[in-house]
Parts: C-alpha cells; structure tokens; sequence
C-alpha cells in the first residue's frame, strides 16, 4: 500500500539563543588630532586611534545614508572641499570599504593614497586648507529595543519594525567590534540558526551604494526567500 507523500513541516526553526535588536546613539568626540594642511593629515592618520578612522569611513554611511553619490568618506570630502585637490578626492573615494578585514590594512590604504598624492604633488603638503579636517570619534551608547527574535519570523518582523539606527548598529557599526568580518545578522543566522549560506548572502549586502533602508529592504529580502514567502 502506497503511503502519501509527506508535506514538509510548517513550523518555524527555533533559535538556540533568540537575537535581541538593539539601537544605538553616537555621541561624538573630537581627537587630539588636527590638520591644516595634507601633509599634517598624513602624520595624523598615522597616530589616530582605529576608533577614528572607522568614524571617518563606515561611520560616514550612518550620517549621510541617504546619499547615494558624491564622496564616500571624510578624507576625501575634505580634499575636495576644503584643500581642492580634486585628484586625491577621487582617489580616496574609490576606496572601497567593503575590501577591507581590518582596520590597520585600511589605515594602511588611505596613508598610501596620500603619500602617493603628495609625492607627485610636493606643494600641495603644506598649501593651508580653508578649514581644518579634525579627527573625531564617538562614544556608543547602546539603547535596546522591545523586539526579540526566536525564528526567522520573528526576525523579519523585527526588521521591519526598528529603526535605521538599529540596522546601522548590528549591521555596520557591528563590523568595528567584529574585526569588520562579518555583521550581527549574519553572526546569529550563521550559529543560532545554522544557515551559513544565508549568513553569507546577508553580508555580501552592498553597504556602499544603498540608503539604509535600502540595506533593510535588502536584508528583508534574503531572510523573506528562506521562509519562503518571496
């Protein structure tokens, strides 16, 4: 006797430890450090705690998320800006952040840039620029959320309900305590859920050309796919 095929299971993956969405507020602080001119940057960069250039950098995408173009980081905004040398504005906003596992690798990379720059360009070191880059970094101020996901269900629900400061903290900002590997979204998908391939697709999310609500929509999109609902 034939027996009837199986209908898969409707109920929910359940989590081994459930994700807690947090928002967080910045509050913002400037360093010791301070340029008038290139070449002044330059001996900053190299001293400024890892602190600073995240805030520079990744930190730039939470305060101007909604700008899809123009001038990706604060080096770079600066140079044009303020010093006018176009060249080395377009050189450091090719940057690409996303590149980068540490830090002191992308430290590294826009102290190259610079060094490069001024070689070619020795009097643009000590040109006074119209206004002083300070180098600033902030302090965190973690702020939890009522929302608490035990499923892939309740995850996206809670997606959809925090707010850009919430997907900015466990999706960017994350990446700073993180080493930049990987994001808190995917870190919980990855070992509380057992779904490394959508922790994959989740970081791979394009970070540099999206609004934040363009990331959420993104991430919505990947965890909307695993529960079958796209």
């Amino acid at each position: 006797m034939a027996t009837a095929p199986q209908m898969p299971s409707t109920r929910p993956r359940w989590a081994r430890s459930p994700f807690y969405f947090n928002s967080a507020s910045h509050l913002l602080r400037i360093g010791r450090e301070k340029a008038a001119n290139l070449q002044e940057l330059l001996e900053a960069l190299r001293t400024c705690p890892e602190s600073s250039i995240f805030q520079h950098t990744f930190q730039t995408l939470e305060e101007h998320h909604f700008i899809k173009e123009g001038f990706s980081n604060d080096f770079s905004h600066w140079a044009f800006a303020a010093c006018n040398e176009v060249e080395l504005a377009e050189r450091l906003a090719a940057i690409d952040i996303r590149e980068f596992t540490s830090i002191p690798s992308l430290r590294e990379r826009i102290v190259h840039i610079i060094e490069a720059y001024l070689q070619k360009n020795p009097r643009a070191a000590t040109r006074t620029a119209m206004e002083p880059f300070y180098l600033m970094a902030s302090d965190l101020v973690v702020i939890p959320t009522p929302y608490v996901a035990r499923n892939l269900e309740e995850f996206a629900d809670g997606l959809r309900r925090v707010s850009i400061h919430s997907i900015y903290y466990h999706f960017i900002d994350a990446r700073l305590r993180l080493k930049l590997n990987t994001n808190d979204f995917s870190s919980w998908l990855e070992q509380e859920m057992e779904m490394g391939q959508a922790a994959d697709r989740l970081n791979r999310i394009d970070i540099y050309t999206s609004t934040l609500e363009g990331v959420r929509r993104s991430i919505l999109k990947v965890i909307e796919t695993e529960t079958g609902r796209a």
